[in-house]
């Protein structure tokens, strides 16, 4: 007997991880040598967890080899309340906050607690696709709201308004955004904070990239705005601490809880049948917290990643088929083929033939549940030298199609 996959599987795509890395794995057992820029993985391009928060961990691992509470360690969520408060998040206690394995869980968990089957969530077009994943995992609909290259991908509260109805239970916002580096404006986030107040709706605050910010671009926590509904805010060791491996996240709850005491009972149930999240690693919170924050280096002028980004913006610059809206923060560009320019680029084609002939691995735009097919996302983490050798074969691919289609209009061969 065939066994076949659940029928809940067939609205969620992870394509970050998809048909395109595992080629790009039977490519290196090949031998041949990829790069891959699919993936935010600080690890993979040299980039150390803070020595302090390594000896955080070993300091306390005969604390870790026991079960913990079911919502994390007491000084782990203690410091999670410190930094919300000196943000100016003061209506937070450490029984507000849950300490999951990684910020995946922890989406998963809260739409779990609070979707009834055909309830809908608004999500932004591009998004992170786990979150609609998880929105379709738990019975629920995710309804895409734009965030428009031409505005930058910020998102307009006015059109998103027209998406909502008596189904709609909650908003997400990305920000920084991922993939496309999109830092929110005071008055966008204001925007949405007050349509979600009107509609009654729950305020998720992806900000798992909060430290990551260049040229002065200013992160606005959404819990100092969204204090008129329930607000949770999410993020985490992975990015900023560059401790993906460690698998530490957390979410705390803010705004209005009066009538939310069912809902987070909720949460906490879920979080005990899971018995708690890697006790070890939570550890390492309230150091990498409290602690130096070493991304500042990294994200001003002279720093990888300030200087990566300044990389992809110089190559972009000189390219004859490629635009880019600057990531102003994250550790992301999110690239453009410029209209015209090659008449018939479809961005999943494209990178199968980037893969395959350059050897090059990036997430075609439309993985992020885009209605268009012209962007491609790649990670800003390979140092400068590193990020100027793939834009020259990027070019190269790019100018190989344009010939091709020169001689053979509207067509975009893919290479198997």
């Amino acid at each position: 007997m065939k066994v076949q996959a659940s029928s809940s599987l067939a609205n969620v795509r992870y394509e970050i991880r998809g048909r395109l890395a595992r080629r790009a794995q039977e490519l290196e057992r090949m031998g041949f040598e990829i790069t891959s820029l699919n993936i935010g993985n600080p690890g993979a391009f040299g980039f150390r967890t803070p020595e302090t928060m390594r000896i955080a961990m070993i300091e306390n691992m005969r604390a870790a080899e026991g079960y913990c509470h079911q919502k994390g360690i007491f000084p782990a969520r203690e410091a999670v309340v410190m930094q919300q408060q000196s943000r100016g998040v003061l209506d937070v206690t450490a029984e507000d906050v849950f300490i999951g394995n990684g910020v995946s869980e922890l989406i998963d968990l809260v739409l779990r607690a609070l979707l009834e089957r055909g309830d809908e969530v608004l999500v932004p077009s591009p998004d992170y696709p786990l979150w609609s994943a998880a929105v379709n995992l738990n019975g629920g609909k995710a309804v895409h709201y734009p965030c428009r290259p031409e505005r930058g991908f910020e998102p307009d509260p006015t059109e998103i308004a027209r998406l909502v109805n008596p189904r709609t239970r909650a908003i997400v916002v990305i920000n920084p955004n991922n993939p496309t580096g999109a830092v929110y404006r005071r008055d966008t986030l204001e925007g949405l904070a007050r349509l979600a107040e009107r509609h009654n709706l729950v305020v998720f605050a992806d900000e798992i990239y909060d430290g990551m910010t260049y040229d002065g671009a200013e992160f606005i926590p959404m819990a100092t705005v969204a204090t008129g509904s329930l607000c949770a805010t999410f993020s985490g060791l992975s990015k900023v601490y560059r401790a993906c491996g460690y698998r530490v996240g957390w979410v705390s709850f803010s705004g209005v809880r009066a009538e939310a005491g069912d809902y987070l009972q909720g949460l906490e149930l879920l979080s005990s049948l899971r018995l708690c999240s890697n006790a070890l690693g939570q550890w390492a919170v309230q150091t990498a917290l409290g602690g130096y924050q070493s991304i500042q280096d990294l994200v001003s002028p002279g720093g990888r990643l300030y200087e990566s980004r300044k990389a992809v913006i110089e190559a972009v610059a000189r390219s004859r088929f490629l635009e880019l809206e600057a990531p102003r923060g994250a550790m992301y560009a999110f690239l453009r083929v410029r209209d015209g320019s090659l008449p018939g680029f479809d961005d999943q084609s494209f990178a199968l033939e980037l893969l395959e002939q350059k050897h090059v691995l990036v997430a075609p735009g439309s993985s992020f549940n885009t209605p268009y097919c012209n962007h491609f996302r790649i990670t800003l983490l390979p140092p400068p030298e590193t990020l100027e050798s793939v834009f020259a074969r990027i070019e190269e691919q790019l100018d190989t199609m344009a010939e091709r289609d020169q001689a053979s209009p509207g067509s975009l061969r893919v290479v198997q």
